[in-house]
């Protein structure tokens, strides 16, 4: 499988902006005191996640690009007037951080190294000479790299409220982080968790992102707001590790048998996972995640 490198990543994006229809009007829902899911209208823009303090907001990813980043922004400004301060972005890929600069432009933005580094690289690309990208397009990113990155943990705390931001290793991509919010019992996933969906696989790895989905579970956590379509539950939450689960167990099996990727895409049985989206547009399909997990057993080999 061909998995979407950064430098396609925008295009791709692009391509699902034209081809997926939306869903419901995007929607705020108070998850706690404080805290809030923004769950976007567009299948191709990400949710978000907001908490307000008593002098500033934390915003987690900022959906894909500044017209996406706007109406997040007037959402949140239809709550609070409060500077947003802070702004954490789940992976590098554009639809979850392409509004951060219209929501926080002044906001300190965290990542994981990976994340900010292939941030710049992008912003690099837009700006080349030649490029259009970079105007004033409301349809063009206005994406931010972070200003502090975290290795594996790091905790910070508005006023008093604490938000752990963790960061799992290579999973969905090569450096994700998810955020988990204690006293609200809510985890934003990012793309490490889609809502009866198969995901996209970008370069990962499809073992440590069960272990991280474990970590998530292990929570004391009953909402979990994932990257795309609606919040859910820990039912939910676990239907998905399963998935991923029982399609990684097969892929083994057929590849221990000297099965190759052809054969191995079509004989993969996920007929117990029926009402998960397909996204062949984005190489988000059954077949697609049994050839990544291929290729990426190989490749441990």
């Amino acid at each position: 499988m061909k998995i979407p490198m950064w430098q396609s990543v925008f295009a791709a994006v692009t391509v699902l902006t034209i081809v997926l229809g939306a869903s419901a009007k995007p929607r705020v829902e108070k998850l706690a005191p404080n805290l809030y899911a923004y769950v976007s209208d567009k299948d191709h823009s990400s949710n978000s996640t907001f908490l307000i303090g008593q002098h500033g907001i934390l915003v987690v990813d900022t959906g894909l690009n500044k017209l996406e980043g706007q109406k997040l922004l007037s959402e949140i400004r239809a709550i609070s007037s409060l500077p947003v301060q802070f702004i954490v972005n789940t992976h590098y890929h554009p639809d979850h951080q392409g509004g951060n600069g219209v929501v926080g432009p002044d906001a300190a933005v965290i990542s994981s190294p990976f994340t900010r580094e292939r941030t710049v690289r992008l912003l690099s690309g837009l700006q080349a000479p030649g490029n259009k990208a970079g105007g004033d397009s409301a349809s063009e990113p206005a994406l931010r790299p972070a200003t502090e990155t975290l290795e594996q943990k790091l905790i910070i705390f508005l006023d008093d409220i604490p938000v752990e931001i963790i960061s799992p290793g290579p999973a969905h991509t090569m450096g994700d982080v998810y955020v988990y919010f204690p006293l609200q019992k809510t985890v934003a996933t990012g793309d490490l968790y889609l809502t009866n969906s198969s995901p996209a696989m970008d370069q990962g790895s499809a073992s440590n992102w069960m272990r991280a989905l474990d970590e998530m579970l292990a929570f004391q956590a009953e909402h979990f707001v994932p990257g795309h379509f609606e919040v859910s539950n820990r039912a939910t939450m676990n239907r998905f590790r399963d998935y991923l689960s029982e399609l990684y167990a097969q892929v083994e099996k057929l590849q221990r048998s000297g099965a190759a990727v052809t054969e191995v895409r079509e004989r993969i049985d996920m007929r117990k996972y029926s009402e998960f989206r397909q996204y062949p547009q984005f190489h988000a399909t059954y077949a697609d995640n049994a050839e990544a997990i291929y290729h990426q057993l190989q490749g441990s080999h």
